[in-house]
């Protein structure tokens, strides 16, 4: 017997359980056991709109716009009623002047659980991905525009001319966002790049998406000043958004279509009663 193997020694069962558990432990591990949890609990992304708080400022049209390089149709397109708007403002006037009250109601896209425009599309451009948004493959759209006349909202909006830019605003595209064709239909998508984004920073950091990660993560409900957009997962029962869907004063647009819309509004206090 040589030397070296006289020093061996055969491993305890006490040692190899303690490097099982080590490994175990290990924050490699951890992570992987957390990301196949995550996979197990289904999410549903939806967002509460409080009309209470809204002031009208359209901060939201704007950011959205920025942030999703949608291109300005100019007056002209736009009288012809050819602007694209993923956030919208529309505006309910009630009474007469002077006792004049006007409303202001932010419209993204519903992301509809029973979508019109999904089960419309010849092409399966349009889809419901795994966590509850209604996505679009802009590449794959041969502008038919069926899904924009079967969406009840009026969500959906077509490129009837190549977007174009100033010069200083090309500077300012995000590069995170593909540019959409003329011929194509574009709509929001719940910024779901900013939600990859915040997933993969989480995943880097060895947990799963918080609450608080994602409650202002979409642009609109990032720059809202009154905080009256609110995001998150409507599957999690812990989440704020969650807890805002199910007030007294929640309701959608246009319920009776069945539709189930995964945006919520809140109605002003008044209307509580």
């Amino acid at each position: 017997m040589t030397e070296r193997s006289a020093n061996f020694e055969k491993p305890s069962r006490r040692g190899v359980l303690g490097a099982i558990l080590g490994a175990l432990s290990s924050p490699i591990v951890l992570s992987r056991r957390l990301f196949a949890a995550a996979a197990r609990r289904k999410i549903k992304w939806g967002m509460v709109i409080d009309l209470d708080k809204c002031t009208g400022c359209r901060g939201c049209a704007a950011a959205c716009r920025a942030e999703n390089n949608i291109a300005t149709a100019g007056p002209e397109r736009a009288e012809e009623g050819r602007g694209i708007y993923w956030m919208d403002l529309l505006t309910v006037e009630e009474g007469e002047y002077p006792n004049l009250r006007s409303q202001f109601i932010p419209t993204p896209c519903n992301h509809c659980e029973n979508a019109p425009c999904v089960k419309v599309c010849p092409v399966g451009a349009t889809y419901i991905n795994e966590e509850g948004i209604v996505a679009q493959i802009w590449a794959r759209c041969i502008g038919c525009r069926y899904c924009t006349t079967a969406c009840p909202y009026t969500r959906r909006y077509f490129n009837w001319q190549a977007p174009s830019w100033p010069e200083e605003d090309r500077q300012r595209l995000n590069p995170d966002v593909a540019t959409r064709p003329k011929g194509v239909v574009e709509k929001c998508t719940f910024c779901h790049h900013r939600i990859r984004a915040a997933r993969e920073s989480a995943r880097a950091e060895g947990r799963l998406l918080s609450d608080a990660d994602v409650r202002k993560l979409p642009a609109c409900a990032q720059s809202c000043p009154a905080e009256a957009i609110v995001f998150g997962d409507l599957n999690d029962p812990e989440s704020e958004v969650s807890r805002l869907a199910a007030s007294p004063r929640a309701f959608r647009l246009q319920e009776e279509l069945g539709t189930h819309p995964k945006v919520v509004y809140l109605r002003e206090a008044k209307w509580r009663e």
